[in-house]
């Protein structure tokens, strides 16, 4: 379990210096502004729920405390959820998208498939919020809170999460293949592809220490 704690506070470090939480939120989707993604955040501020749905965090740490006391290790595979959804298209949710006659699911990747755990949480939560606050909080934003209160619940820190993503009506099979590093990806490969994320090599090794730990 300290062990676990340690994971996961490192893996947290690593989403906060990468700023993970405020990346693209889809393909496509502006959001307008002058912000440091070319729109003030796309838009996201922490206090975007604010009046439309005031008891969104109280609802998904309720949920995450159940689940965790249930499951310690759900608490890591949906902060991993939340890695592998940001690193296709963005923190836009298209992980959790199924197949369908127009959408092939990023679930049946090589790195998600038999793999990404979790959905089931996503779900709770999501169903916790529409009885609360109908049609108001997207799923792409429940990944991330789900994430942080993950983290929090875990032992590790909290930090201020933008909110107001938007979720994607699209994933993207071929992205989650190429842009998630395999398990057998060379040290180089790896850096690579953290780099097109905008993290470095210490993002890396913590974002990937949290492995053992799902």
């Amino acid at each position: 379990m300290a062990f676990f704690k340690f994971a996961i506070t490192l893996l947290l470090l690593a989403l906060i210096s990468a700023r993970i939480s405020l990346a693209h939120p889809g393909i496509g989707i502006g959001w307008g502004g002058n912000g440091q993604y070319g729109g003030s955040f796309y838009g996201l501020f922490p206090q975007f729920y604010q009046f439309s749905c005031p008891q969104v965090d109280n609802i998904v740490m309720s949920v995450l405390q159940e689940a965790i006391a249930r499951q310690p290790r759900i608490a890591a595979s949906l902060l991993r959820l939340h890695f592998h959804d940001c690193f296709v298209q963005g923190c836009d949710a298209s992980v959790l998208l199924d197949d369908s006659a127009a959408i092939v699911s990023e679930k049946n990747s090589v790195p998600n498939r038999n793999s990404l755990r979790g959905f089931e949480v996503i779900d709770e939560i999501k169903a916790k919020l529409e009885e609360a606050c109908p049609q108001t909080v997207s799923c792409a934003d429940i990944v991330a809170l789900a994430a942080r209160g993950s983290v929090v619940l875990s032992g590790g820190p909290a930090w201020e999460l933008p909110l107001g993503r938007r979720d994607s009506r699209t994933a993207s099979l071929s992205g989650s293949n190429s842009n998630i590093p395999p398990p057998n990806s060379t040290v180089q490969n790896l850096i690579s592809s953290f780099k097109r994320q905008g993290l470095n090599e210490v993002d890396l090794v913590s974002l990937s220490g949290h492995i053992t730990s799902v």
